[in-house]
This record gives structure tokens, C-alpha cells and sequence, in this order.
């Protein structure tokens, strides 16, 4: 049973895919493939019961393909190629289905744990990206599409240097669900203080997080709060994901409480 917050995301994401009729087969085919929801599922389960994290689900996954679509959409429009494109290796189609799926797909290793969860990730998402892909594309960009969508998964703690447009995507997309709802279940049920709190309390005075066309630059990131201690999560969280990211130089980032932002980068 998907809650009402996973079909409002997922109708968001349909509509993002809209204009390219190949990225929607496939975005549909994932949207809707059971073993895979099955392992959000439980992702969700460990990250939240278990190890008293954030979630890590599926509301959280689609949140950040929003995000990875939303930003490739605008870098688009600035006329910024992806990789492939620039590359001459692939379409921007194939693009936009290798962040779809590397965005969907990237937590899948919290349903073991949190060490090294997004190398374990790579290892579950892999044997799906094989299945879906098949039903629509050739032996190349099945390649292609899989291996770029594994850069991006492998990277989006950056623990990894990446080096591709679309993958730098998704370190910034994840960096960006930060907002309060992605803490209130953890802070509902976990009332005994632990190490790594200050994540679920920062991440519950983020009120807004909105991603826009910039003026100087493509992509505008703006973090709204209501308390001083949500600066943890854009400088221990968000800003690395930013540095890290090949996307770096298309991104202006701000934050502030209550509407009072300046600008980071």
C-alpha cells in the first residue's frame, strides 16, 4: 500500500518525464516494479526502527528523483549538456533514465545497514537495472545507462570521487531532502538520546528546501528554517555533497530562518 505522499510523487514524477516517451516506460517500469518497492520498504524499516535513522524509503528516494529531475530539467534549459551528450556516448534521454534510476535506487543498501550502504545499493539495484532495462533498449545503452546509473549510486555519499554531470546530480538531490518530514517519525518513536541525533533535530527545523532557475547560475538552492540548528545540515551535509559534486559550478546555494537567506556559494 503506497501512502498518499508516494502518489503525490509519484504523479510529480510522471509529469517531469512526460516529454520523453522512452525515459517514461522505463521511469514507469521502476515506478511500479514490486521487488523493488518491497526493498524501500524495508529499507525504511531498518534505517527508522532499527538504527533510529531519518527516512530512507520511498517517499525519501522519489523525493530525491524530484530533485535530480528538477536540476537536469534546468540544466537543460541553460543549455549545459549532460555527459553523455558532451561525451558523444549517449542521448539525453538515456541520461535523464540513468539519474531517474540512480536517484530511486540509491538507498536500497540501507536494508542492511548503514556502512558502506551505498556500495551495497549498487550490488541490489544492479540485477533490476539488468531486468527493466532489457524490455527497452540495445545491449550498448543498456550498458551505458547501468553503469552511469551505478557512478551515481556508488557516489552520493561522496565517499567516491564521480565524475559525470549526471551523477553529481545525485549527491546534490539526496543533500537536498532535508526538510522537517523526513525526521518526524524517527523523532516520534526514538525517545532515548543517541549519537547522530543532531541529524533528526537539525533536519526538523528545515522548513522548506525550494530548487530554481538561478540568475547567475542554472540551478538556485534555497534552505528555509526556523531554527539556527538546521545550519548543521547544510554545512555538514548539503555543502560537502555540493563540493564534491562535478555539478559544483551551475549551483548557487542559500539559507537562512524564517526567509532571512544569504547566500553560500
Amino acid at each position: 500500500m503506497k501512502s498518499q505522499k508516494e502518489i503525490a510523487l509519484y504523479k510529480k514524477i510522471n509529469k517531469q518525464v512526460k516529454p520523453y516517451p522512452i525515459v517514461t516506460e522505463f521511469v514507469k517500469a521502476l515506478l511500479e516494479d514490486e521487488e523493488l518497492h518491497e526493498l524501500q520498504e524495508y529499507a525504511n524499516v531498518v534505517s527508522i526502527r532499527r538504527l533510529g535513522f531519518n527516512d530512507h524509503g520511498p517517499v525519501h528516494m522519489r523525493e530525491v528523483a524530484v530533485n535530480a529531475l528538477t536540476m537536469l530539467e534546468l540544466l537543460r534549459k541553460a543549455g549545459i549538456k549532460t555527459s553523455l551528450e558532451e561525451n558523444e556516448a549517449g542521448t539525453y534521454e538515456m541520461s535523464v533514465c540513468a539519474v531517474f534510476a540512480a536517484a530511486f535506487m540509491h538507498d536500497l543498501g540501507m536494508s542492511v545497514g548503514r556502512d558502506g550502504h551505498e556500495k551495497l545499493s549498487c550490488i541490489l539495484a544492479a540485477p533490476i537495472l539488468d531486468r527493466i532495462l532489457v524490455e527497452q533498449f540495445s545491449v550498448r545503452e543498456r550498458v551505458i545507462i547501468k553503469t552511469l546509473a551505478i557512478e551515481g549510486i556508488s557516489g552520493h555519499m561522496a565517499t567516491q570521487r564521480i565524475h559525470s554531470v549526471e551523477a553529481g546530480l545525485i549527491l546534490i538531490a539526496d543533500g537536498c531532502d532535508m526538510e522537517r518530514g523526513r525526521a518526524r517519525i524517527p523523532l516520534a518513536i526514538n525517545t532515548e538520546p543517541k549519537v547522530g541525533d543532531i541529524h533528526k533535530y537539525s533536519a526538523n527545523s528545515i522548513l522548506c528546501v525550494t530548487i530554481s532557475e538561478g540568475k547567475e547560475k542554472p540551478i538556485k538552492i534555497d534552505v528555509n528554517m526556523d531554527a539556527d540548528v538546521g545550519f548543521f545540515q547544510i554545512e555538514e551535509v548539503l555543502i560537502p555533497k555540493v563540493n564534491s559534486s562535478p555539478v559544483k559550478c551551475f549551483v548557487e546555494l542559500y539559507a537562512g530562518v524564517n526567509g532571512e537567506s544569504k547566500r553560500y556559494m
